[in-house]
């Protein structure tokens, strides 16, 4: 198959999963990314677990969370309406988008991953609240 069938092909995929745009995908990969590293730093810093990380697999409420922290590290108090435009709105529409990744070949997972794991993890409306948000803002240093 040719790349541009490869991309129309992973583009309908996407497509199905629901009405989320190209930048709403962008926002899961990099927040992907975000929590494997705030996994993996709060696992090495857990002395009783030890050792370095076998994969750079993380669970499906792992995955929120961190998602959740990635946006509020990005957008601060906009966080929420700035998901909200992307058709993102609870826990369950990161499930679809990473479940159609996967469908298209971005992502992988493991026989015991679900998008039953995504399926109301936390509640938006607490997650992103004035109080919480601002509480989670990391404020520079010096």
């Amino acid at each position: 198959m040719n790349k541009t069938a490869e991309q129309s092909n992973a583009a309908e995929i996407l497509a199905k999963a629901g009405p989320y745009p190209l930048e709403a995908y962008q926002f899961i990969q990099d927040g992907l990314r975000f929590t494997v590293r705030q996994v993996h730093e709060q696992r090495a810093e857990d002395h009783g677990l030890g050792g370095p990380p076998t994969t750079e697999h993380v669970s499906g409420q792992q995955l929120c969370m961190g998602l959740r922290d990635f946006a509020i590290d990005q957008y601060g108090l906009l966080a929420r309406p700035v998901l909200a435009r992307w058709c993102i709105l609870r826990t369950d529409d990161f499930g679809r988008m990473v479940f159609a990744m996967i469908a298209a070949g971005a992502l992988s997972k493991t026989q015991q991953d679900s998008p039953e794991d995504f399926r109301s993890v936390f509640d938006f409306a607490e997650a992103f609240d004035c109080e919480h948000v601002a509480g989670a803002i990391r404020m520079p240093v010096g």
